[in-house]
């Protein structure tokens, strides 16, 4: 069996592995589920020392002590300050190295927000790219940003390139399988960029890559089973199902935005008419918007979603009744999510976030009103807003380099309410 002894009741995140999941595995695969706990540790209790590590995870020092030093020699941890403790000698105190930098773009259909991230999540630098219509222009001008940030951050050690798209990728190939608000599924994006920046790329869905982040950063300890559903130019959605983020052999799982709710509504970029995403993404709501007054008494006009949102905090009525339209349909299609999966927990991110005060309450009514049985689940928003997308591209990279299992996160037992798990880092 895997490693029976990586984890104790005491440690955020690492309570104990759920035998119920656990699977045969080799004692190579023991060693990597180890080495996954010791870096789940200092991430989350960094500065530590190794005796504590020890402590924590249940292993023996003679581990922990190579476990480290592979962790050091990878880059992925570094040694800091002196530890003196009332008896014993000093220890040396491990944290996550924040010279190492992922280098991430968040690709939306009009542009791509590049930037560039340490470790622990923290922004070095940030710049919004247009982009154009044709894929390989576009994927030129964001290049050419990130030869520019890695340029004035020179002194850093580039792990890689996190993409986060909008749209379905291959989990094979790392093609775009599905993007019918982008259309770039016959350009392929990794390729060019790894030509041009000689670094691995990642590609992932922007709805799989944020609920990744969430997990990185511990909001859904001891939750076992949540949907995560994006809000922009379309609808996504990702899937944890039993501790697991759910992508199917093809990458396709999630796309509840293309499940038509009325077939008489308005055609959707897939080619169907009524798709959920053509009533409640955010380009519904400026049609709505337009409907309803192409210029109202204001003089005001809204030109993106952000002039929308804006608009509602102003009080303008009219864009108020556009958003509460979206708002509306948004947790009215939440049946999709709630009557398929039965999640413990539903969060939101993208754009409709920066109201929720105003709006989400309507969506939390919608969803509770179409209950199959039962409670509806908990409903809340990511901790980052629009920055969910670049963070979750990151921890895309984290995950796939560093060996980093989400299975090994979630092992905590005991459900944690969302509203009071830790922010993370």
């Amino acid at each position: 069996m895997k490693s029976n002894q990586h984890a104790t009741n005491g440690t955020r995140g690492i309570k104990r592995i759920d035998l119920a999941y656990v699977e045969l595995a080799s004692s190579e695969n023991a060693r990597d589920i180890n080495r996954d706990i010791v870096l789940e540790i200092i991430r989350s209790q960094q500065p530590v020392a190794r005796a504590d590590l020890a402590r924590s995870s249940g292993l023996q020092p003679s581990t922990i002590s190579a476990i480290v030093e592979q962790l050091i020699e990878e880059k992925w941890v570094a040694e800091g300050a002196m530890a003196r403790r009332p008896r014993g000698r000093p220890s040396t105190l491990l944290s996550l190295n924040d010279a190492m930098v992922i280098l991430v773009a968040d690709v939306r259909p009009n542009q791509a927000i590049v930037a560039l991230v340490d470790l622990n999540g923290r922004f070095l630098a940030r710049e919004a790219v247009p982009l154009v219509s044709e894929p390989a222009r576009s994927v030129t001008k964001i290049v050419q940003c990130m030869q520019s940030m890695r340029a004035a951050h020179s002194d850093r050690s580039f792990e890689g390139i996190g993409i986060s798209m909008p749209g379905r990728v291959d989990p094979e190939t790392q093609r775009l399988l599905l993007a019918p608000n982008l259309k770039w599924t016959d350009y392929d994006i990794k390729g060019a960029i790894e030509e041009q920046m000689q670094l691995q790329v990642e590609l992932a869905n922007a709805a799989n890559a944020c609920l990744l982040s969430e997990l990185w950063s511990g909001r859904l300890d001891g939750i076992r089973n949540a949907v995560l559903i994006t809000v922009s130019e379309g609808i996504g959605g990702a899937i944890l199902a039993n501790g697991q983020i759910i992508t199917s052999r093809s990458g396709l799982a999630g796309e509840f935005g293309h499940s038509p709710i009325d077939p008489t509504g308005p055609v959707c970029g897939c080619g169907q008419r009524g798709c959920w995403e053509v009533f409640a993404s955010s380009t519904a709501a400026l049609r709505y918007y337009a409907e309803l007054a192409p210029r109202n008494t204001n003089g005001h006009r809204a030109l993106n979603i952000h002039d929308l949102l804006r608009l509602t905090e102003e009080g303008d009525p009219t864009a108020i009744a556009a958003v509460t339209r979206q708002a509306t349909h948004l947790g009215r299609g939440l049946r999709l999510v709630t009557a398929s999966l039965s999640p413990e927990v539903v969060l939101i991110t993208g754009d409709l976030t920066t109201s929720w005060a105003r709006f989400g309450p309507i969506i939390q009514k919608e969803m509770a009103n179409t209950m199959l049985a039962g409670a509806a689940p908990e409903l809340g928003i990511t901790k980052d807003g629009e920055l969910s997308r670049l963070r979750g591209a990151a921890a895309v990279v984290l995950q796939r380099h560093s060996g980093y299992h989400t299975s090994t996160h979630l092992a905590a037992s005991g459900k944690r309410s969302l509203r009071n798990a830790p922010a993370g880092k």
